[in-house]
């Protein structure tokens, strides 16, 4: 039985991710169903489940994630970048299949630090004439 653990991040958000196979498909993230821990987000639930879809992987592993930070979606697309990462790790074919989609690169986009003197990071103070 192989287990394959990689960290995803998005944003502030982190995923510890464990693959181990065989499996029978199930996703358990922060101790909770997957189907439970999104809701009714079906594109969210979709986009996690892509580097598994694209794979042809869907059935084959049991998947592990403990997440922290961030917003529900931040922590999704970190689940999703880790699950890529450790596929990748488990077989070099599966490399070569998520490379192309961009799953392996990590989505650097945080946001801007607010400065002094501005509302938020860029935005100004109402300017009046009179």
């Amino acid at each position: 039985m192989a287990k394959v653990y990689a960290t995803g991040k998005r944003k502030t958000a982190i995923a510890k991710v464990w693959v181990s196979a065989p499996g029978k498909g199930t996703i358990t993230v922060n101790g909770v169903d997957f189907e439970a821990w999104l809701g009714g987000h079906e594109t969210i639930k979709k986009r996690v489940r892509q580097p598994l879809a694209l794979t042809k992987q869907e059935a084959s592993f049991d998947i592990v994630a403990s997440t922290q930070g961030g917003g529900y979606s931040a922590q999704a697309d970190a689940v999703r970048h880790g699950i890529s990462k450790a596929l990748a790790a488990m077989d070099a074919d599966f490399r070569a299949i998520l490379k192309p989609y961009g799953l392996l690169t990590r989505d650097s986009r945080i946001v801007e630090r607010k400065k002094y003197g501005r509302k938020k990071a860029r935005r100004s103070p109402q300017f009046s004439k009179r």
